[in-house]
């Protein structure tokens, strides 16, 4: 038996494709992989950036919403620099103890010669008038001096009280000749302000009390003298 070319089991076998058919057909499959990788980071990184955005949007109503109802009046950070802060070279201020009256360029005094005896500074708060020689060497020992005229009102004299009584290494006394209303002094350091509610009343307590200014650190607040304490 014999089969010829058009019998059926004579047919030709199946071509299989070709090496570069081969390769354009994976290198199709792999651009459209691709494609659909890119598409699906672009909808993960669309989705992010929304989420994002609503998550400071609302973090940003929530400070607002803290923002309109400050605690304690206007405290804002206690760091910082302070606006109107005058300051003196602590090397021309003198240290020495004198016994008597000393002559400060400076009203009220934030450093210089002084009497052998601190004021109690402690977070004490005199209603008399007292004497300088005694206050600066607070001062020296990292005391801060609170001083109110008569131009200061009776509530921010109260508030300011209150402060200087839960603060150690402060004391408080009315100060006739100052100018401005109230005045926080440090050894070298001085602020003028006409509220208790400024907010460089905090900065100066948080900067000053004990601060880097302090000439004798560690030296103490009690143990001193007393004059007119209330």
């Amino acid at each position: 038996m014999s089969f010829g070319p058009g019998d059926p089991l004579y047919a030709t076998p199946p071509q299989q494709p070709s090496d570069g058919a081969r390769s354009t057909r994976n290198r199709a499959i792999a651009i459209g992989l691709s494609a659909a990788v890119v598409a699906g980071l672009a909808v993960f990184g669309t989705y992010m950036v929304l989420e994002t955005s609503e998550a400071e949007e609302n973090r940003s109503s929530g400070s607002v919403g803290q923002d309109d109802k400050p605690s304690g009046g206007d405290s804002g950070d206690p760091g910082g620099a302070i606006a109107g802060l005058k300051s003196w070279d602590a090397a021309e201020l003198g240290r020495n103890h004198s016994a008597g009256d000393v002559d400060y360029p400076m009203t009220p005094p934030v450093g210089g010669d002084h009497n052998p005896s601190w004021l109690n500074c402690d977070g004490d708060v005199y209603e008399k008038a007292v004497p300088n020689v005694n206050a600066v060497h607070s001062l020296e020992h990292g005391a801060v001096w609170v001083t109110y005229s008569a131009k200061a009102a009776e509530g921010d004299v109260a508030k300011l009280a209150e402060r200087v009584k839960s603060t150690p290494f402060t004391l408080m006394s009315p100060y006739a000749e100052q100018e401005g209303a109230i005045t926080l002094s440090a050894w070298g350091k001085q602020v003028t302000v006409d509220s208790a509610d400024d907010r460089r009343v905090d900065q100066f307590l948080a900067q000053y009390v004990q601060g880097p200014q302090t000439p004798e650190p560690g030296a103490p607040c009690t143990g001193g003298v007393e004059t007119g304490q209330s």
